[in-house]
């Protein structure tokens, strides 16, 4: 990763290369259409970039749920009770 310095970062904010890109595109497309770029679109762009949502760990139980669901809706024939299994 990149050292960030003030030269490498959107107002010294600590984003990879991938993020600083895609506000820059976001930026460069809003000036081009004309529109303000200083959006709450964008606030919410970088609050999800510096503290995303946490990913969900699924879990063995979640596996085995998913499982049995499909293979309910696989066994269900025209609306009619599923077949065992």
């Amino acid at each position: 990763m990149r050292e960030a310095t003030p030269g490498t970062t959107f107002h010294g904010l600590p984003l990879t290369a991938e993020q600083h890109s895609e506000i820059q595109h976001y930026i460069h497309r809003r000036l081009r259409a004309g529109e303000e770029w200083d959006t709450p679109e964008l606030h919410a762009m970088l609050a999800d970039m510096l503290d995303p949502p946490e990913a969900a760990v699924p879990s063995r139980l979640d596996d085995d749920a998913s499982i049995v669901a499909e293979r309910f809706r696989a066994g269900r024939d025209d609306g009619d009770e599923p077949a065992p299994l």
